[in-house]
């Protein structure tokens, strides 16, 4: 009896797959000494992509087009954690090794896996093709085309690409970090790419979803002023659907000021043209390079980190991606390894395991998919005495039935996140609140917990809580019936 029991408990704790990988699924995958005296009730359930019709969150699949990470080795994690796009570069050089023969194989490979387990994939036409005189390079450094073969050649490419993928690619971004100092390219010349290539992409697949730009400041106004100046000015700011920013900052909440300059910018062009916040997250552990580096993070503060960027991005509806699904062995002088990945790797690219940050965007995803939107004009108010990031949901119109419950999320913001669990009571009120069952849940270990009656009251459509525990990580306060839980 008790080797049976044995054996169901370890089947229930885990998920492995046929290559070995695994998955923690039981209701402590996460442990932290977080203490909440309150009843705890459940755990979060983590939903698969195919689960989860819709939701602005990307995960990302870069520098597969350089050979720096191994698609076959972490595929299978992908459609676990819920994310509903995957972001990738889709390497010019690596299909094109000979002049006009394309070897479509591997990105095949990674598309068709994509698309068959319901999540969709972006595709970024970058980076260059040194078989050509003047095609450009395979990384950040010198990768523009620089002669009219060489453009002429990625002009061919792109077609070549679009025609094939029409039917599973519908979102496209052009060039990775024009602005980056390693590449330099003035906007001008990067506002001309980024027409020539949205017209090539429009012209086959007119339904193409096209994020612009995607450069690696959060706060260059003027570069941003110039590149949509020369778009403008050449009547084809409809080609595009996003502009896509980079933002990286040590304290997640530090870009926000800029990233609404950057919305300034883009409301004296244009009233329909969104933000796209491409590429960002933390590191597991030091990195001697490399953005965010130099700094003693551990798997704690990487989950910190991505989940405030995570629901920070979605608490300003701005669509939002996680840099990235594993950690990336560059192959530069020497081998190194960039740490921001959701699964522990190795400089033998081996998928070992997925860290505390995967569990916590898993709970992330879980919550807030496209049934969810924010409540107009809400105010949260708390009692706070230090800053807070507050936002609150509720399901949108095309769930009437489920009543427009709510969901607020809550954390403290002031600093980089630490690897300190204590929490601080504060009081929230909402005046255009809506809950039956309200429940307090941890979003970095997904545990669920009774929220005492004695702790919240309500008048009309005021909602009041008392002495709600909130630390440096998102926390909810959720109606019940908006969650899956495993009890």
């Amino acid at each position: 009896m008790r080797k049976q029991t044995f054996i169901f408990l370890i089947a229930a704790l885990t998920t492995i797959s046929a290559s070995g990988q695994f998955i923690d699924s039981s209701p402590d995958r996460v442990k932290t000494p977080l203490t909440i005296s309150w009843k705890r009730i459940g755990t979060l359930k983590p939903r698969s992509a195919k689960d989860i019709a819709s939701s602005r969150i990307t995960v990302g699949c870069e520098t597969l087009d350089r050979d720096y990470t191994d698609f076959d080795a972490y595929k299978t994690y992908l459609p676990p954690l819920g994310a509903k796009k995957i972001r990738l570069q889709a390497g010019w050089a690596k299909c094109e090794k000979v002049k006009g023969v394309y070897d479509w194989a591997w990105l095949d490979n990674v598309i068709d896996y994509a698309v068959a387990n319901k999540i969709e994939p972006w595709l970024e036409t970058s980076y260059g093709n040194p078989i050509y005189e003047g095609g450009g390079g395979t990384n950040l450094l010198n990768s523009l085309m620089t002669s009219p073969e060489g453009y002429a050649a990625y002009d061919r490419w792109v077609e070549a690409m679009v025609t094939r993928y029409k039917d599973r690619v519908r979102e496209w971004e052009i060039w990775n970090e024009p602005d980056h100092p390693m590449q330099k390219i003035t906007p001008e010349t990067i506002a001309e790419l980024n027409i020539r290539t949205a017209d090539i992409i429009k012209r086959i697949q007119p339904d193409a979803r096209i994020a612009g730009l995607a450069f690696a400041s959060h706060s260059d106004t003027e570069y941003l002023d110039r590149f949509l100046k020369v778009i403008s000015d050449r009547g084809k700011l409809n080609q595009f659907e996003w502009i896509s920013y980079h933002s990286y900052d040590f304290r997640p909440e530090g870009s926000y000021k800029g990233v609404m300059a950057l919305k300034a910018v883009i409301e004296k062009y244009s009233k329909t043209l969104l933000l796209r916040q491409g590429e960002n997250g933390a590191p597991s552990g030091y990195i001697p390079s490399f953005a965010l580096d130099k700094y003693y993070w551990t798997e704690y503060t990487q989950a910190k980190y991505d989940i405030r960027r995570l629901l920070g991005d979605l608490g300003r509806d701005i669509e939002t991606s996680i840099f990235t699904i594993i950690d990336i062995r560059y192959a530069f002088n020497q081998p190194v390894l960039n740490m921001k990945g959701l699964i522990q790797s190795d400089l033998d690219k081996t998928a070992i395991r997925p860290k505390v940050a995967y569990y916590a965007v898993q709970n992330v995803t879980s919550v807030f998919d496209n049934t969810l939107e924010l409540v107009p004009n809400a105010n949260p108010a708390t009692t706070a005495t230090e800053s807070v990031s507050i936002f609150q949901y509720h399901r949108n119109a095309g769930r009437e039935k489920a009543g427009k419950k709510q969901v607020v999320t809550v954390w403290l913001d002031s600093k980089t996140p630490n690897n300190l669990f204590q929490t601080t009571p504060i009081d929230i009120t909402l005046q255009t609140g809506n809950f039956d069952n309200p429940v307090w849940v941890d979003m970095l270990t997904g545990h669920v917990y009774e929220i005492p009656k004695s702790s919240w009251s309500k008048s009309d459509s005021t909602y009041t809580f008392k002495a709600i525990p909130v630390y440096d990580s998102p926390v909810l306060i959720a109606d019940i019936s908006l969650l899956n839980l495993t009890k």
